[in-house]
């Protein structure tokens, strides 16, 4: 599920009002913003089991939280509150349980409202899969691919009319059929 995630071209909003612990929290780690309320609780428990972290997160929590933080949230498997998963970024922003929701549906037209579906997608993948790069160069031929492509698109037209003329947007691109293939090389992984 959490490679399914990675790859989805919508971004992906958590929002966690209770136990988020094992797989609970590894699937969130996918996902693209993630809230809690006072409620939430997380736990990497696999070494009290006997097990180890899956789902991917060996790859994603440190990305998000930091070696340190990673490591001893796994070799402890303590479970911590959602102020600590805040205070080490593995959420976003903590609320009241019936706080929650709204937040993060406001977060959620905040983007839908405001942003083309397009640009969205293709800046999902840039942040994302440049999270492995090994040089700034990877991204910068990326990202350069996809200004080129974005820049010739309907959605930019609309973008400055609709800032000129001081409205809101309505783009005509669509994640369906109009992403740009900046990606000349990429091959992802399969699964063995």
């Amino acid at each position: 599920m959490t490679l399914r995630i990675y790859d989805s071209l919508k971004p992906v909003i958590s929002a966690c009002n209770g136990a988020a612990v094992g797989v609970g929290v590894t699937m969130q780690l996918a996902m693209d913003i993630r809230l809690a309320s006072t409620d939430a609780r997380y736990g990497f428990v696999f070494a009290r089991r006997g097990i180890n972290p899956e789902a991917a997160s060996s790859w994603f929590l440190p990305r998000l939280v930091g070696v340190q933080t990673a490591l001893e949230w796994c070799y402890t498997g303590r479970i911590f509150p959602a102020q600590e998963a805040l205070d080490r970024g593995l959420v976003r922003s903590v609320h009241a349980p019936d706080e929650l929701l709204p937040a993060a549906k406001a977060l959620a037209r905040e983007i839908a409202d405001n942003t083309a579906p397009v640009s969205v997608a293709v800046t999902r993948q840039l942040i994302w899969r440049m999270a492995g790069a090994s040089h700034p160069m990877e991204a910068h031929k990326a990202d350069s691919r996809a200004i080129q492509a974005r820049g010739k698109s309907g959605d930019a037209r609309e973008g400055v009319t609709s800032f000129l003329e001081k409205r809101q947007p309505n783009y005509p691109d669509r994640v369906s059929v109009d992403m740009p293939d900046i990606w000349p090389h990429w091959q992802a992984p399969k699964f063995s």
